[in-house]
């Protein structure tokens, strides 16, 4: 999905709770390396998701507003983390687990990413 969305001229990131040397040696590992305008990890702003400065790191990356960034993740309080920022967002609940009770939900959850690009194109 990853790469079918770069080839449709979708920018992509990550944005990671990681170290910077662990999440570039994830992506070069999985081949991806030049699906992604950027590898943000949180190290540099010295907090972790859902802390608002890690979401404000996409932002500053693109220089975009907060509507304009569709935030994909695989855990839901970081999906809710994203939301609470200002992000459209869009679940990937694999195990189909309920969702936290954080006073928020995603936008949009499913199990997969195959509906995402149908809900990048709503947004």
């Amino acid at each position: 999905m990853v790469r079918t969305l770069r080839e449709r001229g979708t920018r992509l990131a990550i944005l990671s709770n990681t170290t910077a040397a662990m999440m570039h040696a994830c992506v070069k590992a999985s081949g991806l390396e030049s699906a992604f305008d950027f590898q943000l990890s949180t190290d540099h702003v010295k907090a972790f998701k859902p802390d608002p400065s890690a979401y404000q790191m996409s932002l500053d990356a693109f220089h975009l507003r907060k509507k304009e960034i569709a935030f994909a993740a695989f855990g839901g309080w970081d999906a809710v983390g994203a939301k609470a920022f200002g992000h459209p967002t869009y679940w990937v609940n694999r195990f189909n687990m309920p969702s936290e009770e954080l006073g928020l939900f995603a936008d949009f959850t499913s199990q997969n990413l195959s509906s995402l690009p149908s809900f990048l194109k709503s947004t």
